[in-house]
C-alpha cells in the first residue's frame, strides 16, 4: 500500500462525484510532469488524501491502476489547455467529519514531508503545479491521526477493501472512448467508404491492417503461434492514440494471439528494442505463467519503424505502478 496527496482545487467536485482522479499525460509544452507520471504508479488499495481549499476534503481508496482516458466532459472549460487524453484512476471516496487544515499542524507534518516532490510548501501553503504526490508512510499516518479515528480505520481497512469492479471499469472506459473515435471515423466526410471500413476493422486487428502487419510479422512474438486464423494484428501505438495513417501502418503492428494482445494493449507487457520482454509490476505473475508468458521470453528483432512505435508504447501505455523512483 502506498499513500498519495492530490491537489483538487479546480476539479474536486467533478472527480469526487465521478469517483476518479484524472490528469493530463504531460505539461502543456509537452514536457513530462512527475505529478502526472505518478498516475501510472497508483495501485488498487492505495490511499489518497484529497486537498481542497486548504483542507483535507476527502479520503479515497484507489480501485484501479492508472489507465488512458479522455479528459472528462464534465470538466467543461476547466483546464482548457490540458491534453484531451490523460490518465484516470478510479477511486472510492469518503468525506471525513473532521476537516483538518494541514497549515495549522506544520510543526508535526513539516519534518515528515518528502525532501523531493513535496505536496506542500514548508509553511503549509499549497503548490499550484502539484497534482498527485506520494506521501511517506509516517506523514500519511500523522495526517490520519489528525483527522481522527475515522481516517485511521479507513487506512487500516484499505488493505482488504473490495475491488470487484475496477478491471471492468478500466476496460469500459477505454471501450467507450474508442467507440466515440470510431463514430467520428464512420461519419468523416474526408474518408472514402473503403478507407472508413479499413480503419474501423483495424480497431479489432483485422482487415487491411492485419494484412499489412503480415508483411512484417510471421508469428506471435510470445507464443510463436503462426496460423493467421488464431492471430490478430495488434497495434503497438494503440488504435485510440494513432492517426488514421498509423492505424493502417503495418510497422505499427505485431501479430499476437488474442490473450497476448490483451496484455499488450492494456500495458501489462511491453518490449525492449532488442526484443526483451518487459512485465509490468502490476501484472499477476501466476496468471502470466498460465498464459505462457515468462519474463525470459525473447520476442526477437524489431524493424526501425516498430522500434519507434515501441518507444511510444513504453512511455504512454506500459503500466509502471510500484516502480521504484530513480
Amino acid at each position: 500500500m502506498r499513500f498519495w496527496w492530490v491537489n483538487q482545487n479546480q476539479t474536486f467536485e467533478q472527480e469526487f462525484r465521478g469517483g476518479y482522479l484524472w490528469s493530463p499525460k504531460r505539461n502543456r509544452n509537452g514536457a513530462r510532469n512527475p505529478f502526472y507520471d505518478n498516475m501510472r504508479e497508483v495501485a488498487p488499495r492505495d490511499v489518497v488524501f484529497s486537498f481542497r481549499n486548504r483542507t483535507i476534503a476527502a479520503i479515497g481508496v484507489a480501485q484501479s491502476y492508472g489507465y488512458e482516458c479522455p479528459k472528462p466532459t464534465e470538466f467543461g472549460t476547466i483546464g482548457a489547455n490540458w491534453e484531451t487524453v490523460g490518465w484516470r484512476v478510479d477511486v472510492a471516496y469518503s468525506v471525513p467529519a473532521n476537516r483538518v487544515v494541514p497549515k495549522e499542524h506544520m510543526g508535526l507534518l513539516e519534518p515528515l514531508m518528502p525532501e523531493r516532490y513535496a505536496p506542500l510548501q514548508r509553511d503549509g501553503d499549497g503548490i499550484q503545479n502539484v497534482y498527485l504526490a506520494e506521501l511517506p508512510r509516517a506523514f500519511a499516518e500523522a495526517l490520519a491521526g489528525l483527522i481522527g479515528f475515522e481516517a485511521q480505520q479507513l487506512v487500516m481497512a484499505a488493505a482488504d477493501a473490495p475491488l470487484l469492479t475496477a478491471p471492468q471499469m478500466a476496460a469500459r472506459g477505454i471501450d467507450e472512448w474508442e467507440d466515440k473515435i470510431q463514430e467520428t471515423v464512420r461519419t468523416s466526410p474526408a474518408l472514402s467508404d473503403t478507407e472508413r471500413t479499413a480503419i474501423i476493422r483495424a480497431r479489432r486487428g483485422q482487415g487491411q491492417f492485419k494484412q499489412n502487419v503480415m508483411r512484417v510479422e510471421r508469428e506471435c512474438r510470445i507464443t510463436k503461434v503462426d496460423n493467421p486464423a488464431h492471430l490478430v494484428g495488434s497495434h503497438i501505438k494503440p488504435w485510440r492514440d494513432a492517426t488514421n495513417e498509423e492505424r493502417l501502418d503495418g510497422e505499427n503492428g505485431l501479430l499476437l494471439t488474442p490473450t497476448i494482445d490483451h496484455l499488450f494493449d492494456r500495458g501489462f507487457i511491453s518490449f525492449k528494442d532488442d526484443g526483451g520482454l518487459l512485465v509490468s509490476p502490476v501484472a499477476d505473475r501466476e496468471s502470466l505463467r498460465r498464459m505462457g508468458v515468462t519474463p525470459e521470453a525473447d520476442a526477437g528483432a524489431f524493424s526501425r519503424g516498430q522500434r519507434s512505435y515501441l518507444e511510444f508504447h513504453r512511455d504512454e501505455v506500459f503500466l509502471t505502478a510500484g516502480r521504484a523512483r530513480p
